[in-house]
């Protein structure tokens, strides 16, 4: 019980000001890398970057999934104690989604893509991957970029470039993702248009 009370900021309002303005650097632009503030502790299977952004992002009306490995009594304890946010087993259900690794992420579309009527409703999925560079290089085009960009994270699903595609189609409706390794934030916004490097 010790690890979920501590295992918050140090310094909670500066520490989840500073992971706000992170976050929204990253989104605004895509494929840059943003440094997090590290919370206090892991806990048990949610690392420091994902319970950063937890903290960051959610609260009582902000409903979370958690991706399997990622279910467990300390980490939901955690969720309950300092954001307060529920916890729902369907992806679809969920405003932020918070996946452990690649192997665990479910197909896009299975999130909540938000209606014409209210695209913001969607989900922002948040994605521990092992690496932010070092992988395929994909390019990026779009708000935010100018021309066009590079960027090569480690560990995104081999259909990934298609499932985007298909999500950047539904704009303004679709998904964001934010992806997070080695204490920093990299952000792809669903207006990014992303294509297999050469």
């Amino acid at each position: 019980m010790d690890s979920v009370l501590e295992g918050g900021f140090a310094d909670p309002v500066l520490d989840s000001q500073t992971a706000f303005r992170a976050i929204m650097d990253a989104l605004a632009n895509p494929g840059t890398l943003r440094k997090l503030p590290q919370t206090a502790l892991t806990q048990g299977p949610l690392p420091g970057e994902l319970a950063s952004t937890l903290l960051t992002l959610s609260d009582q009306d902000t409903p979370v999934w958690l991706s399997p490995s990622l279910r467990s009594e300390a980490v939901s304890a955690f969720t309950a104690f300092h954001a307060g946010a529920p916890i729902v087993s369907e992806p679809g259900r969920a405003v932020f989604a918070l996946v452990g690794s690649v192997d665990e992420l479910p197909v896009l579309d299975q999130f909540n893509l938000g209606t014409q009527e209210y695209p913001d409703r969607s989900t922002t999925i948040v994605l521990a991957v092992p690496a932010l560079s070092g992988g395929p290089d994909l390019i990026m085009r779009g708000p935010g970029i100018k021309d066009h960009g590079h960027f090569n994270p480690v560990g995104l699903p081999g259909d990934f470039v298609a499932q985007w595609a298909a999500n950047r189609e539904l704009f303004p409706r679709g998904i964001d993702l934010l992806l997070v390794a080695d204490g920093q934030v990299m952000g792809l916004p669903r207006s990014t248009r992303i294509s297999q490097g050469h």
